[in-house]
């Protein structure tokens, strides 16, 4: 008979960028581009300017790829762990393999960037021979937020 312990970290989190816009919401918004260009577009076809209909149509491709774009971006994510002896970051972008970085919780430091207005515009997980931005794709808010928690239990892991 084996018994299996589970440790927990003192520290876990996964950060993901807002995914406000869903399938759904996707159609909505090209239904409405397409409609609303449809418009000026019957106007000027009427007038004789019939090829700025390609053209508002092009627009509204655009504006769809653009979203789709946005949307399949949003599928990125991070997941950081720390633990006693070891901090762990696992990266998994929209495209591609899943990155794993680890790290000694005594020999990194977060590093916050700040812009004019003292909103926090960057992380980064620093040591001695590298430099590792986290949360990228977080707002401003999101960051300082992630920041102060994290913070404080990188240095409760160092105590």
């Amino acid at each position: 008979m084996t018994t299996r312990t589970q440790a927990r970290p003192l520290f876990a989190a996964t950060l993901t960028p807002n995914r406000s816009l869903s399938r759904r919401g996707l159609r909505v918004v090209v239904a409405t581009t397409a409609v609303l260009a449809s418009l000026p577009g019957m106007i000027f076809f009427s007038l004789g300017a019939w090829p700025i209909v390609g053209f508002m149509g092009l627009d509204v491709l655009a504006v769809w790829w653009a979203l789709s774009t946005s949307r399949k971006d949003a599928r990125q994510y991070e997941e950081i762990a720390l633990w006693a002896d070891q901090l762990v970051l696992t990266r998994v972008p929209a495209r591609g393999e899943e990155q794993v970085l680890r790290f000694s919780p005594f020999h990194v430091k977060l590093v916050i960037d700040r812009d004019i207005n003292e909103r926090t515009t960057a992380l980064h997980l620093r040591t001695a021979d590298s430099d590792v931005e986290i949360g990228a794709f977080l707002s401003p808010d999101d960051k300082a937020s992630f920041a102060k928690v994290f913070g404080t239990a990188l240095k409760k892991a160092r105590g």
